[in-house]
């Protein structure tokens, strides 16, 4: 389902962290304020019925923009708006964690951990009611309505991040912002959660906002894909655009390091090392130090997000003038 519809807009958003030491330690060691930018000047929209990913490695700053959407961050600059729900108020949201471990109460039921929203939000008019759609939500993510009496220690991972998904969807979300939400479970596992939120998808029309490190992962689940290095988006394609055609060259590093069956043994090389540390990045493009096409310009200016052509968007100096 998409209703060609913003579900989700977010412009020109900035996040600044104030990192610096204590203040009686600045005044002792005369050092002064430190700030990081983690989130610079992002831009994107998420069609309604539709799943966009952003993807990048550790530190990119993708975990602070969920957390800017779900209001768990306030923008230091820029906007974030929604759109309409299905009854023509603000679309309501709801955030799937990247722990499921952590993000469950271990003192509660599992039936009262998913029966919260819905008491909180009055979204059924009777205990009894409650209790029946909390069974419902256990069988629609592939549990038992008897897990309702269990506490979240008697589950594998798996189970706990069904539980997790039953919870979100307890309060009717059209939006769901997943924050690496298979990254802490087994191969084999991912395959099903993943499998089990394109059903959901397409069962319930849900909106997806994905968050991931892994491009193998959101391959499948995805309909458009922003890649983000050191808090700026590098480039947004379609999702095929992207995996067959990527034009930044830190997307092709992205996806050189997916495994590939026909070629196990192939060596992937690491580009020039590590990330730079976002307290102190480079001039210019912030890839440029591990860039393999970078050319001198690249060290000096900081490229635009440039809309390419049809299929997607990048911000690279040397794809501007090839």
């Amino acid at each position: 389902m998409n209703d060609l519809a913003p579900a989700l807009s977010v412009n020109h958003v900035t996040k600044t962290f104030d990192v610096s030491a204590p203040w009686l330690n600045r005044v002792i060691e005369r050092r002064p304020k430190l700030f990081v930018e983690a989130v610079s000047d992002i831009s994107f929209t998420v069609q309604k019925g539709t799943c966009f990913s952003i993807v990048g490695e550790s530190g990119c700053g993708k975990s602070t923009v969920a957390r800017l959407i779900t209001g768990l961050y306030k923008t230091t600059s820029g906007d974030i708006s929604f759109g309409a729900g299905t009854a023509g108020a603000p679309i309501r949201m709801q955030m799937i964690f990247q722990d499921p471990h952590s993000s469950l109460n271990p003192r509660w039921r599992v039936g009262d951990i998913i029966a919260e929203p819905i008491r909180e939000m009055k979204l059924r008019d009777s205990e009894k009611e409650t209790l029946e759609r909390v069974r419902e939500l256990l069988e629609t993510v592939g549990l038992g309505a008897d897990d309702a009496l269990k506490y979240p220690h008697e589950f594998s991972g798996g189970q706990r991040q069904r539980i997790s998904i039953a919870r979100a969807l307890a309060s009717e979300p059209e939006l769901l912002v997943c924050d690496e939400p298979t990254s802490a479970l087994d191969v084999s596992v991912q395959a099903q959660i993943l499998n089990l939120m394109r059903r959901l998808q397409d069962e319930l029309g849900l909106t997806y906002l994905f968050i991931s490190h892994d491009l193998s992962v959101v391959r499948h689940m995805s309909d458009h894909i922003a890649v983000m290095y050191l808090g700026r988006i590098v480039e947004q394609a379609a999702v095929e655009e992207l995996f067959t055609a990527p034009k930044h060259p830190y997307s092709k590093l992205l996806l050189a390091t997916i495994p590939d069956i026909a070629n196990p043994k192939r060596r992937v090389e690491a580009q020039a090392g590590e990330p730079p540390s976002p307290l102190n990045p480079p001039s210019g493009c912030a890839f440029h130090p591990r860039c393999p096409i970078a050319m001198a310009e690249c060290s000096q200016i900081l490229p635009k997000l440039r809309q390419l052509d049809e299929n997607g968007q990048v911000a690279c100096h040397a794809v501007e003038s090839s």
